[in-house]
């Protein structure tokens, strides 16, 4: 997705906020629930128009107040970003359905912040990237079945040949939480045992246990993973192992890196003041990565509700993506003959 950043003034200023802010962070005490935990119940918002990757420009520079002004007034090197459409391809979507909220600024230059360039490290070698094609067009990169990214895919043969969002399996919105075009909700519920993590994207429900008992048996693998959660202090922890080789360990929407199938995830909710969590997720994978990755950003409370999301990609397109690749096939065979 293109990112959008607002005036130099405004996001020095941003920044120069989130410092002291973090510093008031650790005195709050939190709302507790009738079981003494910290109160994470509602809905939050996790928008943020922060790059998951830093731009090459910045350096290791993690905020804006840091960068010179005139790195950060260049014009970035042509080369396109995640979600854009190459030339001559309508497209899904215009700017009138992006969710353009961003109801806290962080001043950051990346929401990954280890490495210490806000990039994704190397891969290991012999791990596959899988690159993609676009929403509405196959690129034959020479890929093969399993389709781990989320938009585009490797043909039109059949379902699988498409990513794992227009399959309405797995979206951008995770595990681990980016934000995606639109649906950048996330509903969370408590009681003393178990806390619900409900995605308004995908319509995916985490149920996770706050009891000591293991993961389930290792060979048993789930899209969205077998999750297990602890508190630590006022910080909420949650571990996510069992993840199905189908995804991969990072699954954006136009590559994936390697698979999932060794990956740990750990995430961190922590109430940092009145109707706000700082939200921070480890990748831990070094079958597939040569580093871990962590990113970091923020959700702001809302009085919105969240409504159920019905996946057209899979009820509408999925259909016609097949019948216009069969319809293909008729007029070449015809022309053939």
């Amino acid at each position: 997705m293109s990112h959008t950043f607002l005036s130099s003034f405004a996001l020095f200023s941003a920044a120069l906020f989130s410092l002291s802010f973090s510093a008031s962070a650790q005195d709050y005490e939190p709302k507790l629930t009738e079981h003494g935990q910290p109160d994470l119940r509602g809905v939050w918002n996790f928008s943020s128009r922060t790059p998951l990757e830093r731009p090459e420009r910045f350096g290791e520079t993690e905020f804006l107040q840091d960068v010179d002004r005139a790195t950060l007034n260049a014009r970035p090197s042509r080369g396109g970003s995640a979600g854009a459409y190459p030339s001559g391809v309508i497209g899904a979507y215009n700017g009138y359905w992006n969710d353009r909220n961003e109801l806290l600024i962080s001043g950051r230059t990346s929401l990954i912040t280890h490495p210490l360039n806000g990039r994704i490290p190397p891969v290991q070698d012999g791990i596959h990237m899988q690159l993609g094609g676009d929403i509405t067009t196959d690129v034959d990169f020479g890929e093969s079945r399993p389709v781990r990214y989320t938009h585009g895919g490797i043909g039109r043969t059949g379902p699988e040949d498409r990513g794992l969002s227009e399959r309405c399996l797995v979206f951008v919105s995770g595990p681990p939480l980016l934000t995606g075009y639109y649906n950048n909700h996330i509903q969370i519920f408590q009681n003393a045992d178990h806390v619900v993590l409900l995605v308004e994207m995908g319509w995916d429900a985490r149920i996770v246990s706050l009891q000591e008992k293991p993961h389930i048996d290792s060979s048993i693998e789930q899209w969205s993973g077998d999750s297990r959660g602890y508190w630590d202090g006022n910080t909420l922890v949650i571990e996510t192992r069992n993840f199905s080789e189908k995804v991969g360990s990072l699954s954006l929407r136009g590559i994936a890196y390697g698979n999932a199938k060794n990956r740990l995830l750990i995430e961190r909710f922590t109430p940092t003041a009145a109707g706000v969590l700082e939200y921070e997720f480890t990748v831990d994978d070094p079958t597939t990565f040569t580093d871990k990755i962590v990113g970091n950003s923020s959700m702001t409370s809302v009085e919105d509700s969240i409504y159920e999301f019905a996946c057209h990609s899979g009820n509408y397109a999925m259909a016609g993506i097949l019948r216009a690749g069969r319809v293909e096939e008729a007029d070449a065979a015809a022309a053939a003959n």
